[in-house]
């Protein structure tokens, strides 16, 4: 335990004091702790390389094609559409929460960094419109893009979680859809109604040029394409209660409905449907793939430095101890989870760290107490967002675009982050009551 106590000293201080890669500060860390657990010298390297390509093995198809997709759909003008149809369908009265409900949409095939950037001059060019408070307008739809980044698979952090627990990524899907909904709700719209009077001018250098309406895709094929894999991971988590028997149509159900296999068809579609289909050459859209990869690679290098820790863990013995000794503390293991990485979340400021690193620490607990693994994932990803502050680029990202004074991102953007994280974990522990 003080071994490992150390190491996660060790990586909290090599990531946020030192200013280490953490990709490196894992490589670095998993490799002492392997010396130090008396794993032999020379299996130390095997297991950190073992622990990454397994990791990665599960999980580099489904974030890459992910990357690529909302690549596709920012750069074609989908999103831009999605949000136009939402707002004009419902007026300046809800306007808030059509912007809420864009930002869900466009949250589920677009990784966070890339919605926030996309969106953000949405909100602004909304808030100039109707002279609206900035905070009060922007936060809901900011709050939709987080929690479909810390709980909907395909985005990084819950598809490494499914795959690290050996969970089923449409169950995990549908209860984080469960969870979502009433989170963004609570921490979104609701409680923006208390931050009307948090002053606010958006800084004109972040007002990005809109697509013209006439080089933007229908708001159907915007839509359909945007969803496609909620589309399809819903329908092949239905299909076993149809009452199909017939042997072919299982295993073609089982194939088409594997994560990796639906992001390929949803590329496939995407890449017909916002792309050749609105006149843009493949050369282009190939350029678009590849900067999706380029904007993805140090987040893939992050989970598997984390696999790498994981793998070490596991063939020192010290995650059965670990698991061991933390039933002594008397605490739901969903609650344990959410706590540890809730506190190296708050240590680090990474969400995906935070996740992933707590992952490997309750791993063989999940098997041992019997957990269901997919609300574990949850739970996990719900303590990985709580309490957002100064050591996390997304507090900094909003501070600056909405140009807001410390204290006032406090009050807004990190509650807002610790209420989603709470939510999160009473939802699950709900769910849990019932499955």
């Amino acid at each position: 335990m003080l071994v490992i106590l150390f190491c996660i000293v060790l990586l909290i201080l090599l990531v946020s004091w030192a200013k280490v890669n953490p990709f490196l500060a894992f490589l670095l860390v998993s490799i002492a702790a392997g010396l130090m657990l008396g794993i032999p010298v020379n299996k130390v390297t095997g297991a950190v390389q073992k622990g990454m390509g397994d990791i990665l093995g599960g999980l580099l198809i489904i974030i890459c094609l992910g990357a690529m997709l909302g690549k596709l759909v920012a750069a074609s003008g989908a999103a831009q559409k999605i949000a136009e149809v939402l707002v004009n369908a419902v007026g300046q009265k809800y306007i808030q929460w059509a912007l809420v409900a864009a930002g869900f949409i466009i949250g589920i095939p677009l990784f966070y960094g890339i919605g926030f950037v996309l969106m953000v001059p949405l909100i602004f060019s909304v808030v100039y419109k109707y002279k609206l408070p900035a905070v009060f307008i922007g936060l809901p739809m900011i709050a939709s893009l987080s929690v479909t980044h810390g709980f909907l698979p395909p985005h990084p952090s819950p598809s490494a979680l499914v795959v690290l627990f050996h969970a089923n990524m449409a169950t995990t899907f549908i209860y984080g859809l469960m969870i979502a909904i009433p989170a963004i709700i609570l921490a979104g719209p609701v409680f923006a109604q208390f931050l009307k009077k948090i002053p606010s001018e958006p800084l004109a250098t972040f007002r990005a040029e809109e697509m013209p309406a006439d080089k933007l895709p229908s708001g159907f094929i915007s839509f359909f394409t945007a969803l496609l894999p909620v589309l399809l991971l819903m329908l092949t988590a239905f299909f076993p209660y149809l009452g199909i028997k017939n042997a072919t149509a299982l295993k073609v159900m089982a194939f088409l409905g594997d994560p990796s296999i639906v992001m390929l068809i949803a590329l496939i579609v995407a890449t017909y449907t916002l792309g050749i289909k609105q006149g843009r050459s493949m050369s282009t859209i190939a350029v678009n793939f590849t900067d999706a990869v380029k904007d993805i690679s140090l987040i893939l290098l992050i989970i598997a430095g984390s696999g790498a820790f994981k793998e070490v863990l596991t063939i020192s013995g010290v995650s059965n101890e670990i698991a061991d000794s933390l039933k002594a503390f008397n605490m739901p293991p969903l609650v344990l989870g959410w706590v540890i990485a809730a506190i190296i979340r708050i240590s680090l400021g990474s969400a995906t760290v935070a996740g992933l690193t707590a992952a490997g620490i309750v791993s063989s607990l999940v098997v041992s107490a019997h957990v269901n693994p997919n609300l574990m994932v949850l739970s996990i990803g719900a303590g990985s967002l709580a309490f957002s502050h100064v050591n996390d680029s997304g507090f900094w990202l909003f501070k600056e675009y909405f140009n807001l004074s410390i204290k006032d991102t406090f009050k807004s953007w990190s509650m807002m982050e610790s209420l989603v994280s709470v939510i999160g974990l009473a939802g699950v522990l709900i769910i849990n009551l019932f499955v």
